[in-house]
């Protein structure tokens, strides 16, 4: 979160003028209520859900969160008290949270009592949940913000590419928070150079996100097993995918968007290494994979989660006539720079996102389809997935057409998950060679 309002609510309209398409003519619905206010509801009050709320209620239109909805009351309690402390921080109007007590929904089913009652859905619930929320959303005819990954398996991508071309069709403006997509630092003239040959022929892609990971939330007396892998859900792949789709699909997804192209392949390894107690569930703490473009050039893709070493979260690319060290720049092979982007106004790009999806929505525009991207990079995390859990090459057909689903029977705390811990307490994990992704 930025640390003042003035940052916090910088706007950038040049990025409307750099690729994002405009149809004037095309008139998606922006208030179904017919009323000026949009009201929005967010569905999955977490850390996430909490920041996206808050960026669109600090917007320039006149917004309203009207509706809250989680599987647990203490979380949409804690998310509904944060709003607010935000917004007394930034001293805007408090009356932008209009969350009354009977618009507070709680439980796996709390999405299908907000959808009816907005005009834009917030979607920040666990990846594994996203699938079943934007097809009822798009049924719907909702606007809709969503985050990243769309999907943990096949059959949740599927999904969201059917309800993808439901919301072309029906002119629903629908951005995925792969927000890099509204960083100038990408969007003002990097990514373009690239793809237009100002470093020659793309040959080799590096993506990285080593970081030293994430939370973990010890298991509380009373707990069903449902209810403790919902509140750890980094840690399970129905909710997750692995940290390789939850975090690394931001650097997977500049990559395909550098070379307009997804891969046809995928192969790598990983594992447990430093990460592998009973509280860190069934997902690996590294993974290397080696992506393959049809054109023949490599995505070199690295994602770990040790503490206590270095640190990287970027993207390099390599071609034929020089290279892009980092975001924002670019080299000749001789070390002249062609552009060395240093702009510290960067506009934080959270921001961006809401500010143009709710300009949109005001306009009654349609100018946002993000959500075939989302489930194509998400597809592409996900190979990489299956090829270090399988030690097998993985092809694009085969992660798009595979039937494994990892949902749950169930969606009830009383129901069980699609994975248990074994009598050691310990979950089982993926073996090379071995295990099944297909």
């Amino acid at each position: 979160m930025p640390l003042d309002r003035r940052s916090f609510l910088q706007k950038t309209t040049a990025l409307a003028a750099a690729g994002l398409a405009i149809h004037p003519d095309l008139a998606a619905r922006a208030h179904v209520s017919g009323a000026d206010v949009i009201r929005i509801g967010l569905i999955g009050c977490g850390g996430r859900g909490t920041g996206a709320a808050v960026q669109a209620l600090s917007t320039e239109q006149n917004v309203k969160l009207i509706a809250m909805g989680d599987a647990f009351r203490d979380r949409l309690d804690q998310s509904y008290s944060g709003i607010k402390g935000q917004l007394e921080e930034l001293e805007m109007d408090l009356g932008r949270l209009d969350v009354d007590e009977d618009h507070k929904f709680v439980g796996f089913d709390a999405y299908e009592k907000i959808i009816p009652l907005v005009d834009v859905v917030l979607i920040a619930t666990p990846p594994g949940f996203r699938p079943i929320h934007f097809e009822a959303a798009v049924a719907a005819d909702k606007q809709i913000f969503m985050e990243k990954p769309v999907a943990v398996d096949g059959p949740g991508v599927r999904r969201v590419l059917a309800a993808a071309e439901e919301a072309k069709k029906k002119k629903l403006n629908v951005v995925v928070g792969l927000q890099r997509h509204y960083q100038k630092i990408y969007t003002d003239g990097w990514i373009d150079m690239l793809q237009n040959g100002a470093i020659g022929d793309i040959t080799t892609s590096y993506v990285y996100w080593n970081s030293g990971g994430v939370w973990v939330r010890p298991r509380q007396p009373g707990q069903t097993e449902m209810e403790y892998q919902m509140r750890n859900w980094y840690y399970f792949n129905w909710l997750c995918g692995d940290h390789i789709n939850e975090q690394h699909i931001h650097n997977l997804d500049v990559g395909n968007w550098v070379k307009q192209d997804y891969p046809k392949t995928a192969a790598g390894f990983g594992g447990r290494y430093v990460r592998n107690g009973k509280e860190h569930g069934e997902i690996f703490d590294h993974h290397a994979v080696e992506y393959e473009y049809a054109d023949g050039s490599r995505m070199i893709s690295q994602c770990r989660h040790w503490p206590g070493c270095a640190n990287k979260v970027t993207e390099v690319f390599q071609g034929t006539n020089g290279s892009a060290p980092a975001p924002g720049k670019l080299m000749t092979k001789s070390g002249y720079a062609l552009m060395d982007y240093n702009d510290r106004r960067d506009p934080n790009p959270y921001q961006v996102e809401h500010d143009l999806l709710f300009k949109a929505v005001a306009d009654g525009e349609y100018k946002y389809a993000d959500a075939e991207n989302g489930a194509k990079s998400t597809l592409t995390a996900l190979m990489g997935r299956m090829a270090t859990y399988s030690g097998q090459i993985v092809t694009w057909e085969e992660a798009l057409n595979s039937d494994l689903d990892l949902s749950p029977a169930t969606y009830a705390f009383d129901a069980p998950p699609p994975i248990l811990p074994l009598e050691n307490g310990y979950y089982p994990t993926p073996v090379p060679g071995e295990t099944k992704v297909k």
